[in-house]
């Protein structure tokens, strides 16, 4: 396996402003001047966080999609994060990965119902497996990460990403399940969330990090605004597994 760059993009967002919001993480984007495999943004970058689903739904290969290929295109890269996507009468929080080539999506699976998001947003139902550049990369939403057996390694990903507007009142959480994701699927973890104060007057603490699969932390922006990069490497990845392979005494099972 090749190496991954892959750069976090750790920023506030503007409520309900997709226009604000895209010109500002193309204003990071190009600070950052770096190299690129991958770029991670937010859950919801467009929107924040918000339940005004309909409101803020945008049709398939709208606006936000059409940057994300305008972005790929010129980075030569995949870029992904997710926002508000209408299909028929359902809304999904939609994770839209971005390459060079088009479009693949997950829409979120697990709705966090402490907001009422799954009376807003419609669940996802697949599982999303994306290849990019040799390696095979696993799409999730925030509050999909305290689900074990849904993002549970099957032998066929490498890399587990999830994007995030997790709350500092549960930051506890969001560190502690990073880590315990990487171990028990033996795969690279990135995690991305946002930092500032939303329009419901939640804070959010960022803490977005990238880790291996042994759950050492390679990147971890705390409460900064802005972007890191890290260099996920493919020969550690299949070194680890080959030297310590305990997915081969994994329980056999499949979800209904």
């Amino acid at each position: 396996m090749q190496d991954l760059t892959v750069s976090l993009v750790q920023c506030e967002l503007a409520w309900e402003a997709p226009a604000d919001n895209r010109e500002h993480l193309e204003t990071l984007l190009a600070a950052s001047g770096e190299e690129n495999d991958l770029i991670v943004l937010p859950e919801m970058f467009t929107t924040g966080f918000s339940m005004n689903a309909l409101g803020n739904a945008e049709e398939p290969g709208g606006a936000t999609e059409q940057w994300l290929l305008a972005q790929a295109r010129q980075r030569d890269c995949a870029i992904t994060g997710s926002i508000a996507v209408r299909e028929g009468d359902a809304v999904y929080n939609r994770m839209l990965f971005a390459t060079p080539e088009g479009i693949s999506h997950y829409d979120k699976r697990h709705l966090f119902r402490m907001a009422g998001e799954h009376q807003r947003y419609a669940a996802g139902q697949q599982r999303v497996i994306v290849p990019w550049r040799g390696w095979r990369i696993h799409l999730q939403v925030c509050y999909d990460l305290r689900f074990p057996v849904f993002s549970r390694n099957q032998q066929d990903y490498d890399l587990m990403l999830f994007v995030a507007n997790w709350p500092a009142a549960r930051r506890l959480h969001w560190r502690a399940l990073l880590p315990a994701r990487a171990i028990e699927n033996l795969a690279c973890v990135v995690g991305v969330n946002r930092i500032g104060q939303d329009a419901r007057g939640l804070d959010y603490s960022g803490d977005s990090m990238a880790l291996d699969a042994e759950g050492k932390v390679l990147a971890d922006l705390q409460n900064k605004n802005g972007t890191v990069s890290v260099v996920l490497n493919g020969a550690d990845l299949v070194a680890y597994r080959e030297r310590f392979p305990c997915h081969l005494d994994a329980d056999d099972f499949r979800l209904g």
